[in-house]
């Protein structure tokens, strides 16, 4: 089995997450950690047990050894932090959202392929046992036709203008960063909308803090979504069917449910909580990808990435969200 030695560019909450799930994977060295702070860099090398540390990125990009980047910086910085890497001959995993906008990820996808390069977004729900479940439930035909979804992501941060979650000039609003899920649920269940309404309320910095949008298909299906950080909502998705409902939810990264509402029948519940959050499934197919010689990733194919950064893209426009550098 190939040993792959994975750098760490951004180590926070994110990489911390996805570290631990890098632990449980055999074929996964904890190889070097990046950050613009080195003491930063060298705490978290030496909590996780990675062997090297850099005070740069460009330091982590350059060094010979490292075989694939995961980037957890903010989304502002993902562009520049992707291209950095692969200008560098290194593979990456781009956490979400992939960049602010969609030129940006077509640059990031063009750089990639240019350099004959693995390229992925880290998408968490494709991989989870909970989403395969519910892909499961409604190929079986049992539902019938999904007629609605539903679907929202919210939770209450304390307010902090220097926040990522609150700062534009770090990418910051819930659409981004929370937003996402329920645009993904969408995207996957559904497809890609022919119109998107979206209305946003704004932070006293000018962050989008809470979203609505909704979207309608001309084969007449519909979906709303909602995110915020001025509820607590939680997170989750319900599908209104022809011949029932299915809700999909979880708690913040764990407690994964599927619930299967058949009309006349008493609900049916599963549950799932994988090892390590599920976060070692993303990584795992990066390894076999490059294990396989694949550049993208079957799960999570760019052409995904790409329809949904343009979703994106539209319901910022609607909402009149526009980030500094887009002026």
């Amino acid at each position: 089995m190939k040993k792959y030695n994975w750098g760490i560019i951004a180590p926070g909450k994110m990489s911390a997450k996805f570290v631990k799930g890098l632990k449980i994977l055999n074929n996964a060295e904890l190889y070097a950690v990046g950050s613009r702070d080195v003491g930063r860099a060298k705490q978290f090398a030496i909590q996780y047990g990675f062997r090297k540390f850099y005070g740069s990125y460009e330091e982590l990009a350059s060094d010979p050894e490292v075989d694939i980047v995961y980037i957890a910086s903010p989304h502002s910085f993902h562009h520049e932090h992707t291209l950095l890497c692969l200008r560098h001959g290194k593979n990456v995993i781009c956490e979400k959202a992939f960049a602010i906008n969609s030129s940006q990820v077509e640059e990031m996808i063009s750089e990639a392929e240019k350099r004959n390069l693995f390229l992925m977004e880290a998408l968490w729900p494709p991989f989870q046992p909970f989403y395969k479940k519910a892909h499961e439930i409604l190929q079986s035909g049992i539902l019938g036709e999904i007629i609605h979804m539903h679907g929202w992501f919210s939770f209450q941060p304390p307010y902090d203008p220097e926040d990522r979650k609150f700062n534009l000039a770090l990418g910051a609003g819930s659409l981004l960063d929370i937003g996402i899920y329920p645009v993904i649920d969408a995207l996957t269940f559904i497809g890609v909308p022919d119109e998107i309404r979206a209305f946003a309320l704004f932070s006293p910095t000018g962050s989008e803090e809470s979203i609505t949008a909704i979207f309608r298909y001309i084969n007449g299906k519909m979906a709303d979504i909602y995110s915020s950080f001025r509820t607590a909502e939680g997170i989750g998705c319900k599908l209104l069917c022809e011949k029932g409902n299915m809700i999909v939810s979880r708690g913040r990264d764990m407690n994964q449910r599927v619930i299967l509402e058949i009309h006349g029948r008493k609900p049916e519940e599963f549950v799932f909580d994988p090892d390590a959050m599920g976060y070692h499934w993303e990584a795992e197919e990066a390894m076999k990808c490059l294990d396989n010689g694949l550049k993208e990733s079957p799960v999570v194919p760019l052409s995904f990435s790409l329809k949904l950064i343009k979703i994106l893209d539209r319901i910022r426009k609607e909402a009149k969200i526009i980030f500094p550098e887009e002026k």
